[in-house]
C-alpha cells in the first residue's frame, strides 16, 4: 500500500466512524455499497467510478454555503471562496472542451437542459419581444405584457430524438417537462438500420420549423455528425442544442473530434459531469458568447443555490480529465465497447444498429424470448448490473422494454480490457440463454417474472470474481 492509499484508507475509515456515531445504519449502508460495487460487473452506461480526490472534495464545508448569483455578483455575503471554486471549474471546463463559455452551476443533466431551454427562449424570444414591446427589460412589463409573453414563450417548437430511437426524456418526451414546455415533434432512426438518417431529419425540420433542434442521445450506439445537424439547424433558423451527457468523456478525451465533437458546431451544449466524464453527479452548460448572457441567468431563472461542494468536485474532475492519462482512458472505453459488441455478435446476439462506435451497446433481448425487465433482473441475480432500455419501435414500451443497455466506462476505469469484455459478453449470453419467462397468476406469459436456470448465477458470479479480483476497485483502500 502506498502513502496515498494508506492516507485514503485512514480518511474513509475515520469518516465512517464519525458517521456511525450519529447514524450507524448509514455507515453500514455505505460500507455495503462499496462491497457491492467491488463484487459486481457494473455495466450501466450512465455510471462510473469517481476518484477518491473527487469524492473527498464533495464532503467539505462548502456544502454549508449559499451562493446564489454568479462569480463576483452574489446575493449572499462571504462567497469569495465559492467564487474561486466556480471560476476554477469553469476555467478547466473551457480549456477541456475548447468552449467559449462554461456554466458549472446545474445540479444535474436535467437542470442543465432546463437552463439551456430557457436560455434559448430568453435569447430568441424574450429579447426580441421586449424590443417589439419597446421595453428595456422584464421589470417594465405589465401583467398584460406578461400574459402575451407567456403565450409566446410557451408556443415554441422543439425537434428532438425520440426516446425509443435513443433520445432522452428531456428531448421532448411528452410526460417530461420538455414535452410540456414546447410544441414538440421527434425524429427517429432508419427502420432498417437503426441509424440516424440526416436527410429525414432535415425534411422533418423543414416541415416543422423548430426554434430548437436537439441532438445527442442516451441509448444510441453510434457517433453523430454534428456539422450536418448544424447545417439542418441553420437552414430552418433553429438553435442547435446538443446533449452530450453520455459521451462527454469521449469528447474530453479527444476520441470524438472534428464533426463528431459537438462543441464547435452547437450554439449550446449540455452535459452531466459523471458518466463517461468520471466526475461528481452534476450538470454543466457550454455555450457560445452569443448565448452566454442568457445562460448566466440560470440562477435565478431555473436554479436555486448552487452546490458549491459539487462545483469544487467538478473542478477536480475536470483537472483530472485534462491529463494525458484521461485521453488514454477515453480511447480504451471506446475500444472496449467494440470488444463487447464483437463478443456479443460472435455468440449470435442481436445488437441495435449491429454494433457500436461509442461507449455503449444496446442488446435486443427479444431473441431470447425475454423482455428487458426480465433480462435486467436475471443478470442482476448473477451479479451483472445493467439497465433495461427501449429499442426502436419497441413493442414492450418504455417500462418492460425489449432491450438492455450496457456501457464500458466503469469497468474500463477498473482496468478491464479486450479479453475481459469478451468474457463479459459470454457470461451475459450464458445468463440470457438460461433464463425463461415466468407466468402470471392467471397462467399467462409474464413480462416481469422469470426463471433462471439452476447454478447459472453462481457460475457467473464465480467467473466474474476472478476478473474483478485482478482489477480491484479503489485498490489499496481498506476500511477498518
Amino acid at each position: 500500500m502506498n502513502d496515498v492509499s494508506r492516507l485514503t484508507s485512514s480518511v474513509y475509515s475515520q469518516a465512517l466512524e464519525v458517521i456511525a456515531s450519529v447514524e450507524p445504519r448509514i455507515a453500514e449502508a455505505t460500507r455495503a455499497e462499496l462491497a457491492d460495487q467491488r463484487s459486481s460487473l457494473k455495466l450501466i452506461a450512465s455510471e462510473n467510478y469517481a476518484s477518491p480526490a473527487v469524492l473527498m472534495t464533495m464532503g467539505t464545508w462548502f456544502s454549508d454555503k449559499y451562493a446564489e448569483g454568479t462569480v463576483g455578483h452574489r446575493f449572499y455575503a462571504g462567497c469569495q471562496n465559492v467564487d474561486t471554486v466556480e471560476s476554477l471549474a469553469a476555467e478547466h471546463a473551457r480549456e477541456l472542451f475548447g468552449a467559449e463559455y462554461a456554466y458549472v452551476q446545474p445540479h444535474s443533466g436535467i437542470d442543465a437542459n432546463l437552463v439551456a431551454f430557457w436560455s434559448i427562449l430568453a435569447h430568441r424570444v424574450e429579447g426580441p419581444w421586449l424590443e417589439r414591446a419597446e421595453k428595456k427589460n422584464v421589470n417594465e412589463l405589465t401583467e398584460e405584457d406578461w400574459e402575451a409573453l407567456r403565450k409566446e414563450l410557451g408556443n415554441q417548437r422543439l425537434l428532438g430524438m425520440s426516446l425509443d430511437a435513443g433520445g432522452h426524456l428531456t428531448h421532448g418526451f411528452r410526460p417530461n417537462i420538455s414535452g410540456k414546455m414546447f410544441h414538440q415533434q421527434q425524429y427517429g432512426t432508419d427502420p432498417a438500420t437503426g441509424l440516424l438518417d440526416y436527410d429525414a431529419v432535415a425534411a422533418k425540420a423543414r416541415e416543422f420549423k423548430p426554434l430548437v433542434l436537439v441532438a445527442g442521445y442516451s441509448a444510441y450506439p453510434r457517433r453523430v455528425d454534428f456539422a450536418k445537424m448544424r447545417e439542418i439547424a441553420d437552414e430552418v433558423g433553429a438553435t442547435l442544442m446538443v446533449d452530450m451527457a453520455h459521451f462527454a468523456g469521449l469528447v474530453a478525451g479527444k476520441v470524438f473530434t472534428g464533426d463528431e465533437d459537438p462543441v464547435p458546431h452547437a450554439h449550446i451544449v449540455t452535459t452531466t459531469t459523471h458518466k463517461s466524464l468520471r466526475g461528481p453527479r452534476g450538470g454543466m452548460v457550454l455555450a457560445t458568447e452569443e448565448y452566454a448572457p442568457s445562460v448566466d441567468r440560470g440562477c435565478p431563472m431555473v436554479l436555486g443555490g448552487p452546490l458549491s461542494h459539487v462545483m469544487a468536485a467538478k473542478a477536480v474532475a475536470f483537472a483530472e480529465a485534462r491529463q494525458e492519462s484521461f485521453r488514454t482512458y477515453a480511447q480504451q472505453v471506446a475500444d472496449n465497447a467494440q470488444s463487447l459488441a464483437q463478443g456479443f455478435l460472435s455468440r449470435g446476439a442481436k445488437l441495435v444498429t449491429g454494433g457500436t462506435d461509442n461507449h455503449l451497446v444496446l442488446l435486443d433481448v427479444s431473441a431470447y424470448g425475454l423482455t428487458g425487465r426480465q433480462a435486467e433482473s436475471a443478470l442482476l441475480d448473477a451479479g451483472v448490473v445493467t439497465n433495461r432500455n427501449s429499442v426502436p419501435s419497441d413493442p414492450n414500451g418504455a417500462w418492460y422494454t425489449s432491450g438492455v443497455r450496457l456501457g464500458t466506462s466503469a469497468l474500463t476505469t477498473r482496468g478491464f480490457g479486450h479479453d475481459e469484455f469478451d468474457t463479459v459478453a459470454d457470461l451475459i449470453v450464458h445468463v440470457l440463454e438460461n433464463t425463461q419467462p415466468g407466468t402470471t397468476k392467471a397462467g399467462g406469459p409474464s413480462k416481469a417474472s422469470y426463471v433462471l436456470g439452476d447454478g447459472v448465477a453462481d457460475k457467473v458470479r464465480a467467473a466474474s470474481a476472478e476478473m474483478l479480483d485482478k482489477h480491484p476497485l479503489y485498490p489499496g483502500l481498506e476500511l477498518s
